[in-house]
């Protein structure tokens, strides 16, 4: 039996970095939340169970360490720091705070996803995604036939996508959500159903499929200013269909009961831990002034 996908969140400020770092997880089997601050962060991890969490230092409202006492104040989930730091000491302070393990930027995406294997494994069983296959593996036998939209061929069978007689190259996930939306050809597809059908995983965030889409445009040479293949509706999202998004009013009610919990609680325990690290600075900092001459 194959297990879910594994659910890792990725906290990163930088939009590049964050979109890199979805699209190498998603192509390996995981299943990627993402935020771009340490409250975001925090918020996602009150309102969901992950796996794993990628937690880059540089955020933009907390320091990466005074966010990762919080997340080891609300959850077990293991933690990948993944920082430019590289200084000895402060890579053992954090392991020694809390976090599972520890990358220095540049780093590979195989080196990543070795690590979050590896984590995965020590904490919670393997995790590890199954290689191949992916949703058309198992699709009924009319999703399985060669379908022609336009110039463009797409067999799901033998896996391969034709655009004017020229063979397209695609990673696995990026062919099936091509060869889902061709089958859908002239439909309106929300994202919730793309990521219910191709990547069969409901909460992974909506940017992973911005990332694929925009992967897909690129190699089949179109823009989303000028579309060919790939159109995006606004308010009903893609055309490949689904009704627009909905939430529940009791979804939306428990999450803004969380999120207002924590506007109060969150910014609160910064608070006294700064007060705390500005008496420990004044109190360091005593000495000197008393040795310090006269102006």
């Amino acid at each position: 039996m194959v297990s879910r996908m594994p659910r890792v969140l990725v906290v990163e400020d930088d939009p590049r970095i964050r979109a890199f770092l979805i699209e190498i997880l998603t192509e390996h089997g995981f299943a990627v939340h993402n935020s771009g601050d340490g409250f975001g962060a925090l918020r996602e991890i009150t309102r969901m169970s992950f796996d794993a969490v990628v937690l880059d230092l540089g955020l933009p409202d907390l320091d990466g360490a005074d966010a990762l006492r919080m997340i080891r104040g609300l959850s077990p989930v293991p933690v990948v720091v993944a920082t430019a730091r590289d200084d000895e000491a402060e890579i053992i302070r954090l392991l020694n705070a809390g976090a599972d393990d520890y990358l220095v930027k540049p780093f590979s995406g195989g080196q990543l996803v070795a690590r979050l294997s590896a984590v995965l494994r020590r904490t919670a069983g393997s995790h590890t995604p199954e290689p191949g296959g992916g949703p058309w593996s198992a699709a009924p036998a009319d999703l399985m036939r060669p379908v022609s939209v336009g110039r463009l061929t797409v067999d799901p069978g033998a896996r391969t996508a034709v655009l004017e007689g020229r063979e397209l190259r695609f990673t696995r996930r990026e062919f099936d959500l091509l060869a889902f939306l061709a089958h859908h050809a002239g439909q309106v597809v929300s994202k919730r159903r793309l990521l219910s059908e191709v990547w069969r995983e409901p909460y992974v965030d909506d940017q992973t499929v911005d990332v694929h889409l925009s992967a897909l445009r690129r190699k089949l040479g179109e823009s989303a200013a000028a579309p060919r293949y790939l159109r995006t509706v606004r308010g009903r999202r893609h055309q490949a269909g689904g009704a627009p998004l909905r939430r529940s009013l009791a979804g939306v009610a428990l999450a803004v009961t969380s999120m207002v919990a924590l506007s109060f609680l969150i910014p609160l325990a910064v608070l006294v831990m700064s007060l705390a690290r500005e008496q420990s600075i004044t109190a360091a900092e005593q000495p000197a002034a008393a040795m310090a001459p006269p102006s």
